[in-house]
C-alpha cells in the first residue's frame, strides 16, 4: 500500500499484515462470528459484514454500510477479528472512567465523545430521538433523552443527553455494557463511541 495518511493508513497496513497470518478457526471461536467459504460474518454497527481471509476485504448487503468507505472503521473490523474476545454481560452498565485504563483516556474520550454527543444531540433532541429509533435503539429513562444501541450482538452503548438552556450548555453521558471491559481496549472504546456518534449524526441528516 502507498502510505499517504499516516494516521489512518499506517495502522491499516500494520493490521493487514497481521491479519494474513491469523488462525481463522481460532478467531471464529474467540469472537463468536461464523467463518465459512473464506469469510467471517459479523454484525457491527447496524449492518452485516463479510470479511474475507487471508486477503482482507469487506462487503455488506447494504451498499451504504458505514464501514465500507471508512478506513478507520475497516481497521477496527480487522482488530475485532485479530483481538476481540467475546464476553457475557452481567446486565450492568459502566461509565468510561469506571473501566480499565479509563482514567488514562478520559480526556480524549471527553473531547471526542462526551462533548461531541452533547453538542450534536443535546441541541436537537427530537431529531436525535428520531435517528435513534430509526437505528433500532431502545429508549431508556435517563437524561432528557436516552437510548441504548446494540453495536455488536450483546454489546450495548447507552447515550444519554441533556438539553442546554440559557444557563447551562447541553450535556451527555455514555455508558457501556459491562462486557466491554474484557473485550475492548480503552482506545477502542473511544473509537467505537466516535463511530456510533457519527452514524447517528448521519442518520439525523438523512431524516431532514
Amino acid at each position: 500500500m502507498d502510505i499517504k495518511n499516516n494516521i489512518k493508513e499506517v495502522p491499516f497496513a500494520h493490521y493487514e499484515e497481521l491479519f494474513k497470518n491469523l488462525d481463522p478457526k481460532e478467531a471464529e471461536a474467540r469472537i463468536g462470528a461464523k467463518y465459512s467459504d473464506g469469510a467471517f460474518s459479523l454484525d457491527f454497527l447496524f449492518d452485516d459484514y463479510k470479511i474475507t481471509y487471508p486477503v482482507f476485504s469487506v462487503t455488506s448487503s447494504n451498499e451504504n454500510a458505514f464501514c465500507l468507505n471508512d478506513l478507520k472503521a475497516k481497521t477496527f473490523l480487522m482488530r475485532i477479528i485479530l483481538e476481540f474476545e467475546k464476553r457475557i454481560s452481567l446486565g450492568s452498565f459502566k461509565t468510561f472512567r469506571e473501566m480499565s485504563w479509563g482514567e488514562m483516556y478520559i480526556e480524549p474520550f471527553t473531547g471526542r465523545c462526551i462533548k461531541r454527543a452533547a453538542f450534536t444531540f443535546g441541541t436537537d433532541i427530537p431529531k436525535f430521538c428520531a435517528a435513534a429509533l430509526a437505528l433500532g435503539a431502545k429508549k431508556v429513562d435517563h437524561g432528557d433523552a436516552g437510548y441504548e444501541f446494540e453495536v455488536m450482538p450483546n454489546y450495548f452503548i447507552q447515550i444519554l443527553v441533556w438539553e442546554g438552556d440559557d444557563e447551562f450548555p447541553p450535556n451527555s453521558q455514555i455508558l457501556y455494557s459491562d462486557n466491554f471491559e474484557g473485550s475492548f481496549a480503552a482506545e477502542d472504546r473511544v473509537v467505537l463511541a466516535e463511530m456510533l456518534i457519527t452514524i447517528i449524526k448521519l442518520k439525523m441528516k438523512e431524516l431532514n
